[in-house]
């Protein structure tokens, strides 16, 4: 996660609006994550603040990035004369987008009194300037004016996602400084800024469209998410590779690379290796982009994320082997709980095993990071395979158990040095996830357990008088649970 700092700055084009404190509030969030390497233990808590917008009755817009493995949440009045507790409405970590309410009608009746909802404006143009929303501590609002520079997608919380995002050209100040911050155009609210590049002074707004739509989906109060056709796709520009796809001059269109396992396209019936060469007829270039009514060139991906809901359906053109095809497809949510390797764990315990002092875990995305900021190239390969290339692995396991360190003690003797190791086999059972690991070490009923890696021609074996002793002692010395699986 990525916190905002607004630096020091002198900023001339300030100007103080008080009439703006009525459609915000501040948000204070406590939040404490799980330590991806002890999973039965949280790491220590820490404190966030952030200027929100108002958009609703009782209803405050923020990102999700300051929701995540939160505690406790916390609305406080602009003048920071008043506090409510709050909670969660609906959360979207893919759009970093967070709707909340608070947690007693009650006491949301009190806090709310005398507030104004922002309404929502039109789609912005490259060139309008827009206003970022400050208040600072003295209670006095600032609008920093800002020109929109360019608009595209992007995403900087999860690797992956990306969606419409405006870039703003605008000089910041930390007299106000905030996690996040309302930006708004004539009085409305266009969008969240949800990060700045002190040096080239450019701030990412999660774009207007976005906003409507996460709106939108959160009224029925079951939010669904945004869709994804469930592709990976490669750009079609190379002389060559277009000559082996058979694609003419006058074609553009994108390569499927690959089919994610149980998504939207999967189940239309596109296949690996066709060519998308439009979406509800809105030809795509050979670099992914289609020319939008308002913003220009965009990438692709705004027709299914930005334009459509989940459920909906998308005509689909493909080229494959020579020849054009219309699929229709209905659009899913990508659920990242079904993911082999989840890219977030918010909000809930990492699944894991302590036996005997060997720990075992499901892989996730926060776990390859906690390799440092290099992780790409610093994890272990074995592990980065099944991160970047899920598909070999998704026919024989859901998720990729692996060893990810031994507590040296009597039963690990000899096995201290091992870590980073994909499960195969735990008494001659195929593991398929944390879960199936468990049952296969109580269904066990001999002396000992063995333990096949994927990758490895070693078998470890366990002592099961040794180890059940051993995991009553690490109970009294702390680890208050040996396992956890949902």
């Amino acid at each position: 996660m990525r916190l905002l700092i607004l630096p020091l700055l002198w900023v001339s084009a300030v100007s103080a609006v008080a009439d703006v404190k009525s459609s915000v509030v501040r948000i204070n969030s406590t939040q404490q994550s799980w330590n991806p390497w002890q999973p039965w233990e949280k790491n220590a808590p820490n404190r966030r603040r952030a200027l929100a917008a108002i958009v609703g009755p009782q209803r405050v817009l923020t990102t999700s990035e300051l929701v995540a493995d939160a505690t406790y949440l916390e609305f406080e009045s602009a003048d920071g004369t008043r506090f409510a507790p709050a909670k969660v409405i609906a959360v979207d970590y893919e759009a970093n987008l967070a709707l909340l309410g608070p947690a007693s009608e009650k006491e949301g009746a009190g806090f709310f009194k005398g507030t104004v909802p922002f309404k929502i404006t039109t789609p912005c143009k490259i060139g309008n300037t827009l206003q970022i929303v400050q208040v600072e501590e003295n209670g006095a609002a600032l609008l920093t004016p800002g020109t929109l520079q360019s608009i595209d997608l992007s995403g900087d919380f999860l690797p992956g996602q990306s969606f419409l995002t405006y870039m703003v050209k605008a000089s910041m100040q930390s007299a106000a400084g905030s996690y996040s911050l309302p930006v708004t155009d004539g009085g409305k609210l266009a969008g969240v800024l949800i990060s700045y590049n002190a040096k080239d002074q450019i701030c990412d707004v999660t774009a207007t469209d976005i906003i409507i739509r996460f709106l939108k989906n959160t009224t029925n109060g079951e939010y669904k998410g945004f869709p994804s056709l469930g592709v990976t796709i490669a750009r079609t520009e190379d002389s060559a590779f277009r000559q082996w796809l058979k694609l003419g001059e006058d074609q553009g269109g994108v390569f499927i690379h690959s089919v994610r396992k149980g998504g939207a396209a999967e189940a239309a019936g596109v296949n690996k290796n066709d060519v998308l060469l439009a979406v509800d007829g809105q030809a795509i270039d050979r670099r992914g982009y289609y020319s939008h009514p308002t913003y220009g060139s965009l990438s692709w991906g705004h027709l299914i994320r930005g334009e459509k809901s989940t459920g909906d359906t998308v005509n689909l053109s493909l080229w494959r082997d020579g020849k054009p095809l219309e699929i229709k497809a209905k659009l899913t949510h990508e659920d990242n709980a079904s993911s082999l390797v989840p890219n977030q764990l918010f909000d809930k315990a990492p699944n894991y095993l302590v036996k005997g002092g060997l720990v075992f875990q499901e892989l996730s995305l926060p776990i390859l990071e906690g390799f440092g900021e290099e992780w790409q190239s610093r994890a272990p390969l074995a592990l980065l395979d099944a991160y970047q290339n899920p598909d070999k692995y998704e026919q024989s396991m859901d998720r990729v158990v692996f060893l990810s360190g031994v507590v040296p003690t009597p039963a690990t003797v000899g096995y201290e040095s091992l870590r980073n190791l994909v499960i195969r086999k735990v008494n001659g059972k195929e593991i398929r996830n944390l879960k199936c690991l468990i049952a296969a070490f109580k269904e066990n009923t001999g002396k000992s357990h063995s333990i096949e890696f994927a990758d490895e021609n070693l078998t470890v074996h366990l002592d099961e008088a040794v180890s059940s002793a051993v995991d009553a002692q690490l109970v009294e010395r702390g680890i208050t649970r040996l396992s956890h699986a949902e």
